[in-house]
Parts: structure tokens; sequence; C-alpha cells
């Protein structure tokens, strides 16, 4: 492209949004980070500010006051989302690629069947009845894996669609005819090919794995077993409980329980591996992308 006066000039207009929209994006994690260091006196006093009035570590002091305890939870945290986000991605394509072939039997009624689950469920408690009394996982890993997000049936049809419509009826017919079974096919055109979707659903599924509590909430009662998130709730409700109990007392020391600079920590510690992990994964994702732009 020719560095035409027009050119350049449109060129630094794009890339001052871009700072402008990066730097709204940033903007809250600083501050979020700011008011975690920040004392709690400082916070109730003057607010949220990005310059902070007075210094304080005891929100983390709190939070890693047990190490062993929060190291866990990351691991069993960790463990979960590489499994969760491994199990989602694997059954959305096999399930997307039989729903995309167009000679399977019962199409259109399986199609009818995930997109009416899209639309209705069978609500909380008979899930709950079902997951805890049938399948008893209540108190495994099992439970932060299975219930709500094992598979979407969002992501079967995202993957479905792009199957049908980036993959050429060509390739599979040439595949049929040297052979290939549909695993194979499967396997070594429908797969790789579909690597976009899959990158796209499996970071999505990963950052759902990773901030879920609900599952731990509904169906974890063993400390042992808490995930990061439920972890950090759990001492969200104890710093309050000590605020409570101490206005209750007519206790000067009510002021000094850094109730807000632990609820920021705590949301800055739970994201923090996200932040550190995605640049390494965003360069694979945007690969991904391109790829299938290219293909398509």
């Amino acid at each position: 492209m020719l560095r035409t006066k027009s050119n350049i000039r449109y060129q630094i207009i794009i890339n001052v949004i871009m700072m402008l929209v990066t730097l709204i994006m940033v903007a809250p994690l600083i501050l979020l980070f700011i008011s975690s260091v920040s004392s709690e006196k400082s916070l109730l006093v003057n607010g949220y500010s990005y310059i902070p009035k007075e210094l304080s570590l005891d929100a983390y002091r709190y939070i890693f006051s047990n190490r062993q305890t929060i190291f866990r939870a990351y691991g069993i945290t960790i463990i979960v989302t590489i499994i969760g986000t491994t199990c989602n991605v694997m059954l959305s394509a096999m399930m997307g690629y039989a729903l995309s072939v167009k000679k399977l039997p019962f199409r259109n009624i399986i199609n009818f069947y995930i997109f009416f689950t899209m639309l209705f469920s069978g609500g909380l408690v008979p899930s709950y009845l079902m997951w805890a009394n049938t399948f008893h996982i209540k108190n495994t890993l099992l439970a932060l894996i299975l219930p709500n997000f094992l598979l979407s049936a969002m992501n079967v049809i995202l993957v479905r669609t792009n199957y049908t419509t980036s993959i050429p009826e060509a390739l599979y017919e040439a595949a049929k005819i040297d052979g290939a079974s549909y695993l194979q096919i499967f396997t070594k055109v429908v797969f790789p090919m579909g690597k976009p979707i899959l990158v796209t659903i499996g970071l999505f599924s990963g950052l759902t794995y990773w901030n879920d509590w609900t599952n731990g909430l509904y169906y974890i009662n063993d400390p042992k077993l808490y995930s990061i998130q439920n972890l950090l709730n759990k001492m969200i409700q104890d710093v309050q409980a000590l605020q409570a109990n101490a206005s209750a007392a007519g206790s000067g020391a009510a002021m000094q329980i850094p109730t807000v600079s632990v609820r920021m920590a705590i949301a800055f510690v739970a994201i923090l591996p996200i932040l550190i992990i995605y640049p390494f994964l965003q360069k694979y994702f945007a690969e991904g992308v391109a790829l299938g732009a290219v293909k398509g």
C-alpha cells in the first residue's frame, strides 16, 4: 500500500482510537489493583482513586494468611478448567460434525432437541436432585465439571454452522472416494479445518469454568474441594461476618477490618492467572481466526 498522506492520516486516527479503547478496558483493572492495595480507612473516607491516599497490604495478608488453602484451590480450579474445557471442545466438535452430515438419521429432530434446550430447562431443583441423588457427584471434582457447562447447545450450533458453511462438500466427497470413514474424515479433515471456531469456544468455555462458583455452591460442602472462586467467596462472607460482629459490639475495630479492599483484592487474585495466560493464548486465537478467514 502506498504511504500517501491520506493513508498515514487514516492510520494515525485508527491508532488513536485503538489506544483509547485499550485505555478504557485497562483503566478498571488498574483501579481494581490500586483499590486492593489501599487502606480500608482511605477507601471509606476518600473513595476509589487512581492515586492511593494510603497504601496497605492488609487485604492480601488476609487472603494469603493460609497459602496452602489458596494454592490448593488454584490447583483444583486449574484441573477443572483444563478437563472441562477439553471435554466441552471435543463433545461440541463431535456433535457439531455429526449434525453437519446431511444424511444423518433423525437429523432435524436432534437439531430441534438441541435448540429446545436453549429455551427451556428442567430448573434448578430437578437438576440438583438428578446430579446429587441419581449420579451421586456431590463433593467430588465431577460436581465442578459435569453440571451446566460440560456441553453447551450454543457451542454445538456454532460448530455445526461453521462446519456447514466453511468446509466445502467436495472435501467430504473426495475423502469418501479415497475410502475414509466418518471418523477419519472428522479427525483428518473437519477437526483441523474447524480450528478457528474450536479455539473460540475453548476460550469461552475455559473462562466459564474458571469463573464458575455456582456448581461449588450447590454441590460442594468439603472445603478441601473448593475452587478458587468458592474459596474467595467464603472469605468475603467471613470478613462481612467479622465486621458485623465488631459493629454489633460497638467496637472501633470494625473500621479496621478490610472489607472493601478485600473485595478488590479477591477480584484481582481471581482474574490474575487469566491476565497472565491470555496473552499467550491470544496469539493462537488470532492465528486460528486468520486461518479460517483465508480458507473461507
